[in-house]
């Protein structure tokens, strides 16, 4: 089952999933065709679109929160950096209260993730 039950024939998915992306912090604008065929496969396997999210949650908190002692990392160029950290999160029964004050960290490090066009404001 992928994230709700609308969300199996839900040909949205992958437009949802690719305008959260490109909404998150060090991620493209734009998503190339690779992005797109990586968001397709995440369909296909019927990866819920909240782990995906949850994933974009664990992985931009990481990245943002790292040590100030360790050099800045490169921008992310692909979907395709997000799947280590979805197969993890299918994997690990994680606690909903820290990826809720992940969220909140993040909604405070970035604002403008506030603003989104989406009915819901955050990408999460």
């Amino acid at each position: 089952m992928i994230g709700s039950a609308n969300d199996a024939t839900d040909p949205r998915y992958v437009a949802d999933l690719l305008h959260c992306y490109t909404l998150l912090p060090h991620t493209p604008d734009r998503p190339s065709r690779h992005d797109h065929r990586v968001a397709s496969q995440l369909f296909d396997r019927q990866v819920p679109l909240d782990a995906v999210k949850t994933a974009f949650v664990l992985a931009i908190s990481r990245r943002i929160f790292r040590s100030p002692d360790v050099p800045p990392l490169e921008p992310i160029r692909s979907l395709a950096y997000f799947l280590p950290v979805v197969n993890e999160v299918q994997k690990a029964d994680l606690d909903p209260v820290y990826i809720d004050l992940l969220k909140r960290r993040l909604e405070t490090a970035f604002p403008e993730l506030g603003a989104s066009p989406l009915p819901t404001p955050i990408p999460w």
